[in-house]
């Protein structure tokens, strides 16, 4: 007995299995109804056998913790192979309770059975087996005939309609057993089987019939109050319709009225107005008369408001030039400062810019030097091009010439050939070995002349170049020229800018000068501070008489203590008052200094 390979016997049995729930997913499905829901055990053991046929002959790959082998490697590869595919691997991917890779190859399974691209997706991956060899080993079921074979079973599941829910099911912790009682059969089962299909199809012909008496109890209702409502709609109609008959004769008496009555009023308006005509004619004439005198008097005052709107807003010019002035005086010593300052630092950045602009024009100069020895060289060159060129077109020439007393020597010989062949057939061998040579200088000169042709066009390419050459330093020629204006410019602009440093360099000495006028005069005002700071306030307890009149404090006789010298005195001595804009009473003065007195509460009072 010959000895059979184990993973070919493998593979059949697989095979067999998902030929066995195919066919009864669609059987079971047909009788029982075409949409199927997840809990329906047929269901449940094709994504089982399918989950079997995927695993088989997987790599094993290492992970960090353990050896891992799922099956969701190869499908992610679908996302790549056929695009359409993508929107399962997304929605796979955003599902929250998945969180193994084989939890989410059922889920991809699943949904990929809804959308019937199963097939179309498998197909895909088994066409491409240099990409599945990294997943699978190579005696797998996918890799071999019998993958082909499932995926073309796969395409009957089509008929079928699934509406799984993927989202709340537990995936990851299912166990994936083959249930094999299913596939098992007695005769029992077929002779019950086939009462159930039969029982099954009377059952949906009497829904079928059900439906349809329901259908049309709700059309002949809907049918009964569209009469109804049609009947009542008709009634209404009637009822106005006669209403409107009324109206419309009602208007007509009173259109006839209203006639009557227009008739009446225009008769008695042409009266009206053939006497309002002879009024209008006469207020017309003692309008025209005062109108002429009104029309003078309106002139000068037209006149007169003019020349005093003009008179006013010359002064209202006046007023906000002035007012425009003063504010501009203001702002113009606020921002002198600034400017001082701004310009020192513009005149340190012109500084650097010169130096750069110097810099710049050394480095214009050189390139200028080298373009024009450049210039010269490519003169000489394009010169010795030319003559080269002219060499070239006399041999031309030359070789044209050649070639036509070549052509005219062949038509001689041909002529000669005809006539001397009656007569001379002996001789016809030796003139058909010149005229082999002669073919022969005639296929080197054709070789020549294009081996010249070529060289002519090479050289043409050459002078086009230079010419390109030529034309790109003229124009760096006419940037250097350009830059050199720019040149001049910017050193104009340096002088503008030095003459205006200059006028502020001597404005600022002048403000220097002026500062320091200032400085000093504050200066002095401070020793003068200084000096009346070194006295020092006397306390209530050791200031117990006054010290003019060196009578003692009491409450008709108050303190009055001096900012500046710090003395003390009672308010009969301290008489000396000025009146200040701040305050609505006169200030007490100091008798010695004339600095402002404040009033301090006497020892005897708290």
């Amino acid at each position: 007995l010959a000895v059979k390979d184990p993973t070919a016997v493998e593979r059949a049995n697989l095979l067999n299995m998902a030929k066995l729930s195919i066919k009864g997913l669609i059987e079971s499905a047909l009788s029982f109804g075409r949409t199927l829901d997840s809990d329906y055990p047929p269901l449940q053991q094709f994504f089982v056998v399918m989950e079997h046929c995927l695993k088989h002959g997987l790599k094993v790959r290492k992970s960090f913790l353990s050896y891992n082998k799922t099956i969701w490697g190869p499908l992610e590869l679908v996302e790549k192979l056929y695009p359409e595919a993508e929107e399962i691997a997304a929605s796979v991917r955003d599902l929250p309770g998945l969180k193994t890779p084989l939890g989410r190859a059922r889920a991809w399974l699943r949904l990929a059975l809804m959308q019937k691209k199963m097939a179309d997706y498998l197909r895909c991956l088994i066409i491409q087996r240099d990409l599945l060899s990294e997943f699978y080993e190579y005696h797998a079921l996918m890799m071999e005939e019998e993958g082909a074979v499932i995926v073309g079973l796969l395409v009957g599941l089509n008929v079928i309609d699934a509406n799984l829910c993927v989202k709340g099911e537990d995936l990851d912790s299912q166990v994936g057993v083959i249930d094999f009682s299913v596939y098992l059969k007695s005769d029992d089962d077929i002779g019950g089987k086939e009462r159930n299909v039969q029982i099954a199809a009377i059952l949906d012909q009497k829904n079928y019939v059900e439906e349809l008496n329901r259908q049309l109890n709700s059309t002949v209702s809907s049918l009964h109050a569209r009469v109804d409502s049609l009947e009542k709609s008709n009634t209404k109609l009637i009822e106005e319709l006669a209403i409107a008959k009324n109206n419309i004769i009602k208007l007509q008496e009173e259109n006839h009225q209203l006639r009557s009555e227009n008739t009446l009023i225009l008769m008695k308006t042409q009266h009206h107005l053939e006497v309002s005509k002879v009024d209008v004619e006469a207020e017309l004439q003692t309008y025209k008369h005062s109108r002429q005198g009104l029309d003078e008097m309106y002139s000068e005052a037209r006149r007169q408001l003019r020349e005093e709107a003009q008179l006013r807003q010359d002064m209202e010019n006046e007023l906000v030039v002035q007012v425009s002035m003063k504010h501009e005086i203001e702002l113009a010593m606020k921002l002198l400062e600034k400017d001082i300052h701004e310009k020192q630092d513009t005149l340190i950045g012109l500084r650097q810019q010169l130096d750069e602009v110097k810099a710049i024009n050394v480095e214009m100069y050189q390139k200028l030097q080298v373009s024009e020895d450049a210039m010269k060289e490519k003169n000489e060159i394009i010169s010795r091009l030319e003559d080269k060129t002219n060499e070239i077109n006399a041999t031309m020439k030359q070789l044209e010439q050649r070639l036509q007393q070549a052509e005219k020597a062949q038509m001689e010989a041909e002529a000669e050939d005809e006539k001397l062949k009656q007569e001379y057939v002996n001789k016809s061998e030796s003139l058909q070995n010149e005229f082999s040579q002669k073919e022969k200088q005639l296929l080197q000169l054709e070789t020549d002349l294009k081996i010249e042709k070529e060289w002519r066009q090479t050289l043409e390419d050459d002078l086009q170049k230079e010419k390109e050459t030529v034309s790109h330093l003229r124009t760096e020629t006419q940037e250097i020229v350009t830059l050199k204006k720019e040149f001049l410019k910017l050193q104009e602009k340096n002088k503008q800018l030095k003459s205006t440093c200059e006028d502020q360099e001597a404005a600022l000495q002048e403000l220097a000068s002026k500062l320091s006028e200032s400085k000093l005069k504050i200066e002095d005002i401070k020793e003068a501070n200084k000096a009346l700071q070194g006295q020092v306030w006397l306390k209530d307890k050791e200031a117990t008489h006054c010290k003019l009149c060196e009578k003692e404090f009491s409450l008709s006789k108050r303190k009055h203590h001096c900012r500046n010298c710090g003395e003390i005195f009672c308010n009969a001595c301290s008489d000396n008052e000025l009146p200040l804009p701040s305050s609505p009473k006169p200030v007490r003065v100091c008798d010695s200094c004339h600095a402002i007195l404040i009033q301090r509460c006497s020892s005897n009072v708290p």
